[in-house]
């Protein structure tokens, strides 16, 4: 039994698996400093609160903080278009070149000049017209 959960962990996508978890958590982190630390304050000068993140409006005494959920609704668009755009796109272009279509097979056959039938390549007489066909390409 132990030995069956050994080779589940050690097998290759569970440890390629398990790294893309732990850097996109670090990338997580990354960007939600720079979105709480740049890009908030920027958009609080825009807006003119001098903390966006603080942003808030009460109804009936339940506080709805807003500034928090901008705050992570624009870590999540961050962190979205850096996967989509430095992961996805090169490993579908990736995929796309290494799934190319084979070159098309050379001609079995041609068509007879006279009945414009489908004939082997290598005749030398039409088979429904019994004409001569000159060549390998009629």
């Amino acid at each position: 039994m132990l030995s069956g959960f050994k080779q589940f962990i050690l097998r290759g996508n569970v440890v390629d698996m398990a790294v893309g978890v732990v850097i996109g958590a670090a990338f997580g982190g990354v960007v939600t400093a720079l979105t709480a630390d740049l890009l908030t304050p920027f958009i609080a000068a825009i807006v003119g609160k001098p903390d966006f993140s603080a942003i808030h409006y009460t109804i009936h005494g339940t506080l709805f903080p807003v500034g928090h959920f901008i705050n992570a609704l624009v870590s999540f668009l961050l962190i979205a278009a850096a996967v989509y755009f430095f992961v996805v796109t090169p490993i579908n272009a990736l995929v796309a070149r290494m799934h190319r279509d084979p070159a098309p097979a050379d001609p079995t056959t041609k068509k007879c000049p006279e009945c414009l039938s489908e004939i082997p390549i290598d005749a030398s007489r039409c088979s429904h017209c019994a004409q001569p066909v000159i060549g390998k390409a009629a």
